[in-house]
């Protein structure tokens, strides 16, 4: 009974989480949130989630993210500015800097809250299908892409190489535009080009066959 009773102290928190998620829209222009719920809707539209409760409450937990990030580089704008109005010179650039190094513990501290909320509702596959839709799928896209023109990777290649972009890609969900994100990628891009060149396989050349085999491909339709 007494085990019962923990598990159910345990659990209760959980079951309150799962109730309705609300749109967090204070603060917020109206023609932002108006993109930002369309963007969250053609997210969760692609997990096929049946209950539509459930389904209101990811969009709403998307939504509510984007507005999150949204607020906190707002902060940070507004530092810089003031920085750069108010200061010159080494103090200036320091009072930047700091603005920087806040945002990034602001990120940093609500990094996690965001996958906890969504596992209240959707199972990990799912998860994992927010956070690509979020990245313009460029996990899957670069890891398919990297596979298919070197098709003599090792296991334990693959594994590192998922591994890196999927890294990325937790940097990516918390850029502030879309080409901040791409350029997470295509810094872990380059360490997985370091990792492999040095592991011996010629890029260049390996390359050059893929399109070949590519080309190759397309006059055989």
């Amino acid at each position: 009974m007494k085990k019962l009773f923990s598990l159910l102290l345990i659990m209760f928190p959980l079951m309150l989480s799962a109730q309705e998620v609300a749109l967090n829209t204070e603060g917020q222009d109206s023609a932002y949130v108006q993109s930002i719920v369309g963007r969250s809707q053609k997210i969760v539209d692609k997990l096929e989630i049946k209950d539509k409760d459930a389904a209101l409450s990811v969009r709403n937990i998307i939504a509510n993210r984007y507005f999150l990030l949204n607020d906190i580089y707002k902060v940070r704008d507004a530092k810089k500015k003031a920085a750069k109005d108010a200061y010159t010179g080494k103090a200036k650039d320091l009072m930047i800097e700091e603005a920087e190094k806040e945002c990034s513990a602001e990120l940093y501290k609500h990094h996690f809250e965001f996958e906890s909320a969504l596992s209240c509702y959707l199972p990990s596959e799912k998860v994992e299908a927010v956070k690509d839709g979020m990245t313009y799928n460029v996990v899957k896209v670069t890891y398919d892409a990297t596979l298919d023109m070197i098709p003599s990777l090792k296991e334990e290649e693959k594994v590192q190489i998922l591994a890196w972009l999927k890294e990325a890609r937790e940097f990516a969900m918390d850029a502030e535009n879309s080409n901040k994100k791409h350029g997470w990628f295509g810094k872990y891009k380059g360490r997985i080009n370091n990792y492999l060149s040095k592991r011996g396989y010629d890029l260049t050349k390996e390359r050059e066959e893929w399109y070949k085999r590519i080309e190759a491909k397309k006059k055989k339709k």
